[in-house]
C-alpha cells in the first residue's frame, strides 16, 4: 500500500487464504486491506492522535438516503451520541471533486453531523454545516 498524507501508525495486518486483512480498533475485528480501508483505518488513527474518542465512532454503519441503504465510512459522536463528524474516504486513486462532495453532502441530510471530513488519504477537506450552508474549514475540527 502506498503512503499516504497522514500521520504512519504500526497496523495489524494478518493474511488469510492469499489475502491480508487489518484490524480495526472501533469494529475490533480484522477487516480485508483493500485501498480504500488502508485509508480509513490511517484516517481513524489521525483521528485519535487528535483526541478524538474510538468508544464514539462508528465504521462501516448502513443508514438511509433517499430511500437507499448506504454505508456511512466513519462517523464520530459526541458525547451525546449525537454525531459530531461524518467522514468519507475514498481510494487514493480516486480524486475528492464535486462528485465526492455532493455524495458527503447527500448522506448528511441523513446523518446531520455539524462537520464532515473528505480524504482520500493524500488530500483532505474539512467542512462546517452552520444555518443550511457548509463552509470550507483549513482544518480538522476539534473534538468537542
Amino acid at each position: 500500500m502506498e503512503n499516504l498524507n497522514l500521520p504512519s501508525f504500526a497496523p495489524r495486518l494478518k493474511k488469510n487464504n492469499q489475502q491480508l486483512y487489518i484490524y480495526d480498533e472501533v469494529r475490533k475485528k480484522y477487516v480485508l486491506l483493500t485501498p480504500e480501508e488502508w485509508v480509513r483505518q490511517h484516517f481513524i488513527n489521525f483521528l485519535v492522535s487528535q483526541q478524538y474518542p474510538t468508544n464514539l465512532m462508528s465504521v462501516e454503519k448502513s443508514h438511509q438516503t433517499n430511500q437507499l441503504q448506504k454505508r456511512t465510512d466513519i462517523i464520530v459522536h459526541q458525547r451525546n451520541l449525537q454525531p459530531f463528524l461524518l467522514v468519507e474516504c475514498k481510494a487514493t486513486h480516486i480524486r475528492i471533486d464535486a462528485k465526492v462532495l455532493e455524495q458527503t453532502f447527500t448522506y448528511n441530510l441523513t446523518i446531520q453531523a455539524p462537520y464532515l471530513a473528505l480524504t482520500n488519504g493524500l488530500v483532505h477537506h474539512y467542512f462546517a454545516y452552520e444555518h443550511g450552508l457548509y463552509k470550507e474549514l483549513k482544518d480538522l475540527p476539534n473534538y468537542e
